[in-house]
Parts: C-alpha cells; sequence; structure tokens
C-alpha cells in the first residue's frame, strides 16, 4: 500500500464531485439519470465572451502571464468594483486565479497557521472546510437553520470568536442554501468585526449577479472593516463560464502580494486564452447576466411551488444562488423495499436509484438534515426531477 500524506488521508472528496460522478456512471449503463447535483449553469458562455478568446488565439495571447493576470484583466475587475459595488481597488489589490476555488485555497494558506481558529456558517460550501484542513487549521462552525433564513446573527457570530480565531468564511449569495444578507444583516456583523480587529472575512461573491434582491451587498463596504475583507469572485456563475476556470480576489496589498507568491508556487498565472475572454466579459456589459438571472427565477418559482406540495419537505424561498436546501428529517427512520433512511446523505443516493435523480447529501454541507437541489436546468427537466422526486419519496413508510 502506498503511504500518502496525513494531509491527503484526512481530506474528503468532494460530495458534489462524487454525486455527479455516480449519476454519470449510472447514466452509462443507459439509466435516464436527471442530476440536480452540480452548480453549473446550463447556458453558454456569451457568443461575445467566446470570440474575444479566439481573437486572443489569433493574436497569439499563447505565452505565460503575470502570475497575478494580466494588467488589463486586473484593471478591468477594479473598474466593475467601482461601477457595480461603489468599492475603490487598485490594480496592485486584485489576483486572478484558476478558479473561485483556487483563489479560496490561496487566501486560507496565506492567513490561517496551524491551530488557528476559522469560523464558518453552516450550512457552507463543501471545500470551506476543507481548504482549513489544509492549513492545518481548525474550523468553528456556528448553525444557522431554516428557521433564520439560514442566516446567522450577530450574537452568533461574537459568541463564536476567541484570541485564536483568524477567518470568518462565508458566502451570500449563499451555496448550498441560496440566502442572501441584506445591507442591515451585514451592518451588523461588521460592528462584532470592528471589536476583533484580529480576525479576517473572506467574502465569497461567486453568485453575485444571481441575486433575485434589490441588489448585490458586499460586506468590504463598510470602511472600518474593508482592509480585513478578501472579496472571492469570479465568471463561473455570472458569465457561464464554469469549464474557462477564472475567478479573482480583492484584498488589500499584503494579502494580495502573499497570494501572487503562493500562486507563483503552484499554478503560476491563469489560461491566457481565459483571461482575454475574461476582459470582454466584464467589459461587455450585464445584458446576457440578466437574462439568465431572469431564467433562473422564473425556474426557483417553480421548483419552489413544486417542492412545497411534497408532503415531509420543508422548504425557503432562496433569494438567490440556484440551489433549494430543503429539511427532510421526516423521511429518516422511514423504508422502502428493506432499505431504511438513516440520515439526508443515504436519502440522497435513495433519490438517485430510485428515482434517478441526482441531488447532493447536506452532511459535506455541514447539515445533516437536508438535500441541495441546483435548478440549473431546464423547466421541464425540473418538472420531471421533481416529479420523480416525489413519487420515491412517497414510496417511504
Amino acid at each position: 500500500m502506498t503511504a500518502l500524506s496525513n494531509r491527503i488521508n484526512n481530506l474528503s472528496e468532494s460530495a458534489t464531485i462524487k454525486m455527479a460522478k455516480l449519476g454519470r456512471e449510472l447514466a452509462a449503463k443507459g439509466v435516464d439519470v436527471i442530476s440536480l447535483s452540480f452548480g453549473e449553469p446550463d447556458f453558454h458562455t456569451p457568443e461575445h465572451i467566446k470570440e474575444a478568446a479566439k481573437q486572443a488565439m489569433d493574436k497569439n495571447f499563447t505565452y505565460y502571464t503575470p502570475v497575478a493576470g494580466y494588467p488589463d484583466l486586473r484593471k478591468a475587475v477594479t473598474v466593475k468594483l467601482k461601477t457595480e459595488n461603489n468599492l475603490d481597488y487598485d490594480a496592485s489589490q486584485i489576483v486572478v486565479s484558476t478558479g473561485a476555488k483556487q483563489a479560496i485555497a490561496n487566501v486560507v494558506l496565506c492567513l490561517v497557521n496551524p491551530g488557528e481558529e476559522v469560523i464558518i456558517p453552516t450550512p457552507y460550501w463543501v471545500s470551506y472546510s476543507e481548504v482549513v484542513k489544509l492549513a492545518e487549521g481548525v474550523s468553528v462552525f456556528i448553525d444557522a437553520p431554516v428557521e433564520q433564513d439560514f442566516k446567522i446573527t450577530p450574537a452568533q457570530l461574537e459568541a463564536a470568536i476567541t484570541p485564536k480565531t483568524k477567518l470568518f468564511m462565508f458566502s451570500s449569495p449563499c451555496n448550498p442554501t441560496g440566502s442572501v444578507y441584506s445591507k442591515s444583516e451585514l451592518e451588523g456583523l461588521a460592528k462584532v468585526f470592528e471589536k476583533h480587529p484580529h480576525v479576517y472575512i473572506m467574502s465569497d461573491e461567486i453568485y453575485e449577479h444571481i441575486n433575485f434582491v434589490d441588489k448585490h451587498e458586499s460586506i468590504a463596504q463598510f470602511d472600518s472593516i474593508k482592509d480585513r475583507v478578501i472579496i472571492i469572485n469570479g465568471f463561473s456563475k455570472a458569465f457561464a463560464m464554469t469549464g474557462w476556470r477564472i475567478g479573482y480576489t480583492a484584498s488589500n496589498k499584503e494579502i494580495a502580494a502573499a497570494c501572487d507568491k503562493i500562486q507563483g508556487q503552484i499554478t503560476s498565472g491563469t489560461c491566457s486564452i481565459t483571461q482575454k475572454a475574461g476582459v470582454a466579459a466584464l467589459e461587455g456589459g450585464l445584458e446576457s447576466v440578466l437574462q439568465m438571472r431572469g431564467e433562473f427565477k422564473k425556474r426557483r418559482d417553480i421548483v419552489y411551488k413544486l417542492l412545497k406540495e411534497i408532503d415531509g419537505v420543508k422548504v425557503n424561498l432562496p433569494e438567490g444562488a440556484f440551489y433549494f436546501f430543503p429539511d427532510v428529517t421526516s423521511f429518516f427512520g422511514k423504508n422502502y423495499n428493506g432499505r431504511t433512511i438513516n440520515d439526508a446523505d443515504e436519502l440522497s443516493i435513495y433519490l438517485l436509484e430510485e428515482a434517478h435523480v441526482a441531488t447532493v447529501g447536506g452532511d459535506s454541507f455541514g447539515d445533516k438534515k437536508s438535500i441541495r437541489i441546483s435548478y440549473a436546468a431546464a423547466e421541464d427537466t425540473l418538472i420531471e426531477a421533481v416529479r420523480r422526486i416525489k413519487e420515491a419519496l412517497g414510496k417511504l413508510k
């Protein structure tokens, strides 16, 4: 047996990737599987972005890039942050990475020492706690149940902070719940952080534009803590560019330099063609983004209505992203055909095998009571998927 490191042995496999893999394996056997497990828009990348990539190749942008990204892309990010979010950043504060996932890893590895604590509200995106493991930090979880719309309170935050706390990680709009923090809610958290200057804040805003409330609010808008906020964002969700692998951070200059340094030893610069496509995405306006958002909202409303009709499923109305995170505890202890459901992960496997619908169990999101359902699929596909789910759940007695 190969003597692998403790680092990799202690790391969990991504649950979303695992369920997508199981779904593909079942589909390869000829089964009609509907996959609602991946967080991936089903739209194509807009044409003007693809055209910019083609032109980049024709103009021979095919060489190594600066580790932190091309200057024009970093500048375009600062313009976006100013015009869309009213946030002032210099290009030297922007680091472009191979997806927002790498940006998150860069930040955690640059800030967290072994034994330092990282506060993560639950439910959370699956990779947050795993990256903390890689940094040998200690994850401290704050439970935010559906009754709180999956959002923590300032009092909960205050109670979780200790002298060992180094970083706070959260997303808004949230993966996996779709919850969105309002300006007043963020202000309440910011006032807590004001009292604890040793704590940094990682604000994952990758779902910024898939937001069904008035407008996106960033916790970086509060000047008293802005220097300690690291914004994570990217192109995958808003511009349907998941396969292009491009994300970025906006932070203070010391953190940006640190992210540049660690990235220089791991991957160096992001794909040159992708970066030129990213410039076109940021400079090309939000027309295609708003069209996609409109479609997502229609799908959300359809799926919400259908899920509400299923006895035993407890669901809220998410204000962003493209996920539902229903509480399914009413099905625990029930069985069908000699099979007993003990937790959300087992229910997710049951739905895959019985309904042929791939979802993701909530355990890896920090919530054993729920499953994640992505509605990034066509309307007729979603209607059929929920029909299958309802039928399979109805068999459990």
